[in-house]
């Protein structure tokens, strides 16, 4: 075996156990980072220590907000298809690509605010001491994440 060719070898292993060293870092820090991730949900029914009363007016406003949700999502989904069909037949950002971005845009503005509007009303069920944490969760929620 020539040198040349023991070298290239080398090489290929050396990289090909680097990459799966950096794979599996990879997978280290996601699983991590995910299991540190808490939904909201969660931490507001675990952490807050809602009343029995408390819990109950937040699931009739977490009820709502699903429905709410679920047909906004649905909303966004068809402006997607409306998009690919348009995009497809037009080959070119042309009116109906336009008139399903702007659909779309429509429809994701609406979640958002209702996002707001729900987080909102759950924390108008909550005591002040409640609130305030529940102000440090949803400021921290909202902060990008580090870098």
């Amino acid at each position: 075996m020539t040198g040349l060719v023991r070298t290239t070898l080398l090489i290929a292993v050396l990289t090909a156990l680097a990459g799966a060293f950096g794979g599996w870092i990879g997978v280290r820090i996601g699983v991590h980072q995910a299991h540190e991730h808490v939904g909201l949900d969660a931490v507001v029914h675990d952490q807050l220590y809602l009343t029995p009363a408390q819990q109950a007016r937040i699931g009739r406003l977490e009820t709502a907000f699903a429905t709410r949700r679920r047909s906004l999502e649905a909303e966004m989904k068809a402006a997607n298809i409306d998009l690919a069909t348009a995009i497809g037949s037009e080959h070119a950002y042309g009116p109906r690509a336009e008139l399903a971005v702007a659909r779309f845009h429509r429809a994701m503005g609406a979640l958002q605010e209702e996002t707001i509007r729900h987080v909102l009303a759950m924390r108008g069920v909550m005591t002040p001491i409640q609130a305030r944490q529940f102000d440090a969760l949803i400021e921290k929620a909202l902060e990008p994440p580090p870098a």
